[in-house]
């Protein structure tokens, strides 16, 4: 007996209803492209930057409320092997690479093996932070990790098959940890510090730095695609290129805690979740929300030209919200992560070339989900910015007008250095044995002088770079601070200056 198929009964379902039952049917790709959508004008400006050369290839990642909601890469990661760009293409971070180490090292606070107000060179070896400008004391762990501690601006790139190679921690420490300022007493920007925290790390936990990354921050918190390095041996990793479009040799860094992680966006953005306290299931939690705290809360002098915290940028009422970042900027690296943590969002930009795009891009996500507050904190600010045309003065207080006399103080030992500071603004300089030469691009303060010079100072390292940055500050009766030896695709290598007023 054939019997007859079920009777299909269908029932007339509340619009609403049906399209609740289809979101939920559909593919979690389609829900994801749904979503991405409102993020379509920055695909497009991401795509017309690439296809007109500006960049190789960009990865984005987006996360709110605890949820990735949009995650995707374009362009070349690699045009030579024409590997495309993903959400999980590791790509070098540059100094994205300070809260990750910031991460590691308060777990170590956490355990009550570094106290954070204790000074630095009680958890370093033979080698310590030599006070110049400062008593090394001050220079606490604290301050080394909010870049007031009084370190000077450093970066060395090792690039591979150069003979000039990365030396040891001790040595790096005795040659470059010099006081250029007081401690606590003004915010300086140094990768040099964090060079120092890596080694810390080491030294009190009693696993390489790459080993307790690995173990205590990486894997715990599911990051995947994340690892340090120079990028070589790791063939799906985003290749760096310069200006030109030329690959950029693999290179290292005698400041790893700085900058040597390269992650995903996807793995970025993840943990950015964790430093909003989104508690995901499959992540550890390897810091209490108290510690997470604390290291986004302000604590540089007031004036600073950044405000830090524990290993973050804090941005209080950028574009109307509070902002936790960290950007990242190298030969063939242009990075940004940036929290907004009234909003629980987390956004990832990476790219693999130097290129403003980076926080165009990170602003533009910013808006779609922020929404008419940001946008018109935005609007305005960047108003402000063109009406204003802030120049910096051009022209020196009367303190500074005179005849300066002293050294450099190297590594190696001393060379002489004078200035004549005209009331006109003009600097001239004389290094060592060399020729007077005029400071260029110049700026004064009520008390300070920064400026440019062709010079090279006498040392193995630094007699590399054909420039030298001066960054002075009145101080009693003395002009003091540092002369910095750089080049954009070399490094930074700082000296310790002292002038005094030879006539008026």
């Amino acid at each position: 007996m054939r019997r007859s198929p079920p009777r299909t009964v269908v029932r007339r379902a509340h619009p609403a209803a049906f399209l609740a039952a289809l979101a939920l049917a559909a593919p979690a790709p389609a829900l994801a492209q749904a979503r991405a959508d409102r993020f379509e004008p920055i695909r497009a400006k991401i795509r017309e930057a690439i296809a007109q050369g500006k960049v190789p290839s960009v990865a984005v990642a987006v996360a709110q409320h605890g949820r990735i909601v949009w995650e995707e890469g374009f362009g070349l990661a690699n045009r030579e092997r024409n590997l495309p760009a993903t959400a999980h293409t590791p790509y070098s971070l540059a100094s994205i690479s300070k809260p990750l180490t910031a991460t590691a090292l308060m777990q170590l606070v956490e355990e009550g093996k570094i106290d954070l107000d204790r000074p630095a060179n009680d958890y370093l070896g033979a080698a310590k932070i030599t006070g110049l400008a400062g008593d090394a004391a001050g220079a606490t762990v604290r301050r080394v990790m909010n870049h007031t501690a009084g370190l000077p601006l450093h970066y060395q790139f090792f690039y591979v098959g150069d003979p000039y190679q990365r030396v040891n921690m001790d040595t790096a420490i005795a040659r470059y940890a010099i006081l250029v300022n007081p401690p606590g007493e003004r915010w300086e920007y140094s990768n040099l510090g964090y060079g120092i925290l890596d080694y810390i790390i080491e030294r009190t936990s009693g696993m390489s730095y790459e080993d307790f990354m690995q173990r205590r921050v990486f894997e715990p918190l599911g990051l995947t695609h994340t690892f340090i390095g120079t990028g070589a041996g790791h063939d799906e990793a985003a290749v760096r290129y310069d200006t030109a479009g030329k690959p950029v040799p693999f290179y290292d860094f005698d400041h790893r805690g700085g900058s040597a992680v390269w992650a995903s966006a996807h793995d970025l953005v993840r943990f950015g979740m964790f430093h909003l306290k989104d508690h995901l299931k499959d992540q550890k939690r390897i810091l209490k929300d108290a510690t997470i705290d604390e290291m986004q809360r302000l604590s540089t002098p007031p004036g600073s030209e950044l405000g830090y915290g524990l290993g973050w940028i804090v941005t209080p009422g950028y574009n109307g919200y509070l902002r936790v970042s960290h950007t990242g900027g190298m030969p063939g690296v242009a990075t940004a992560l940036t929290l907004y943590p009234e909003a629980d969002l987390a956004i990832v930009v990476l790219l693999n070339r130097s290129n403003p795009l980076v926080a165009t891009v990170t602003d533009d996500i910013a808006e779609v989900l922020l929404g008419t507050k940001f946008a018109s904190a935005r609007k305005a600010a960047r108003e402000n910015r063109e009406a204003e045309g802030k120049a910096a003065p051009t022209t020196p207080a009367a303190a500074l007008i005179g005849e300066w006399s002293g050294t450099v103080r190297t590594y190696s030992g001393t060379v002489p250095l004078s200035l004549t500071i005209k009331a006109d603004g003009d600097v001239h300089v004389k290094l060592g044995s060399a020729l007077p030469t005029l400071l260029s691009e110049t700026t004064f303060g009520p008390a300070d002088l920064t400026g440019m010079f062709a010079g090279r100072i006498p040392t193995e390292d630094a007699e590399r770079h054909p420039a030298v940055q001066l960054n002075l500050h009145l101080r009693g009766a003395k002009l003091a601070g540092e002369a910095t030896a750089m080049s954009y695709t070399l490094g930074a290598i700082t000296s310790y200056v002292e002038l005094a007023r030879t006539s008026p």
